[in-house]
């Protein structure tokens, strides 16, 4: 028996799964159908105490050629955790993959309940514990810090283009997900992924084609520091922003960004693009979104949330600047937007390198 205890005082019993330890976290929901290993193991959920809506989670057990990246993500919620998985590709249960990385969590709990609750009253901390506290300070006093630091590359890392290479890409690493590399290189694209920290100077030095911001964790403010060195970098090549790279791409041009109610998190996400006027359904995970008012003479919003009307997308085409807070390259999830990255390749020029 094991403890889910919310900031407003809630508390959710349940079983214990994972690592036997307690874990204060930010708690989220995600409505992703399948994708449990992609969402597991995706550094944007630095910080986080995840609650999967679909049911039944572990069904196919762990499959590590499906990871994305280390897993970040502070604690799991389920409903109902698969001991005996099926599936021709999985190597282990899902609970021995928590247990390795040392995350908590709990099954047995009314997740359904968890989302209400959530989706009301907006995000909240929790914690994850054997024995309810009377005190719930150090539960509503929590914050996501070092985010990006804690999952950006300690090195600079090189990955070669599947074929014949037709552009060099200069990837800025908050955080990334492995098959935005992946979408990169199998459309004759070399990858050099940089540390968030990397001087704007030293990435325009390899003279790249084109430069892709990531995306990553946390609340896009408190990685000011990368900002400045985006606002050095746009305008100078082409530049493909994803997810917190959509957002400090908004920032670094003197846009604006504020905290979502509950965020968007699952594969079944809907947008509406502004310029071609199609809809489209996509994968998301971000807290935050960028003001779209606050866009107004330095880009044009491209794409909205069919749900709620926030700024999903951003086109500078003086700068030749495209951002997106979706993820086009759908690791889990719809393959809709994938043309992005056709785009982005296209604004390149293709150039080819002796």
């Amino acid at each position: 028996m094991a403890f889910l205890v919310l900031g407003n005082g809630t508390v959710f019993e349940g079983r214990r799964i994972g690592a036997p330890v307690d874990r204060l976290g930010e708690l989220v929901f995600t409505t992703g159908m399948e994708g449990y290993l992609e969402t597991l193991t995706d550094p944007s959920y630095y910080g986080q105490i995840v609650t999967q809506t679909f049911p039944l989670i572990g069904n196919y057990g762990v499959i590590e050629e499906d990871f994305e990246g280390n897993s970040a993500l502070f604690g799991y919620i389920v409903r109902e955790l698969c001991a005996t998985p099926s599936n021709f590709r999985s190597a282990y249960p899902l609970n021995d993959y928590l247990v390795s990385r040392g995350i908590p969590g709990l099954c047995g709990v009314d997740t359904r309940e968890i989302v209400r609750i959530t989706r009301e009253e907006g995000v909240m901390n929790a914690l994850i514990c054997d024995q309810v506290p009377e005190d719930l300070s150090a539960i509503r006093a929590f914050r996501v810090e070092n985010a990006v630091p804690s999952v950006t590359g300690d090195t600079v890392r090189s990955f070669p283009a599947q074929g014949k290479e037709i552009a060099r890409v200069a990837l800025m690493d908050y955080g990334v997900k492995r098959n935005i590399i992946r979408s990169l290189t199998r459309r004759g694209c070399s990858v050099t992924a940089y540390p968030a920290g990397t001087p704007a100077e030293t990435v325009l030095a390899a003279d790249p084609d084109g430069i892709m911001l990531s995306n990553g964790p946390g609340d896009p403010k408190e990685a000011s520091a990368c900002a400045q060195e985006i606002r050095k970098l746009v305008g100078k090549k082409p530049v493909f922003g994803v997810c917190l790279g959509h957002q400090l791409v908004a920032l670094a041009l003197g846009g604006d960004t504020a905290k979502l109610k509950y965020g968007h998190r699952g594969g079944n996400q809907p947008v509406r693009d502004l310029i071609g006027g199609k809809a489209y359904i996509t994968s998301q995970n971000h807290g935050y979104a960028v003001l779209a008012d606050s866009l107004k003479g330095i880009g044009i919003p491209s794409f909205i949330n069919a749900n709620d009307g926030s700024c999903e997308g951003m086109n500078s085409p003086d700068l030749d600047c495209v951002t997106v807070q979706f993820h086009p390259e759908a690791a889990s999830g719809p393959r809709d937007t994938g043309f992005l990255f056709d785009q982005f390749v296209a604004r390149m020029g293709g150039k080819k390198h002796a």
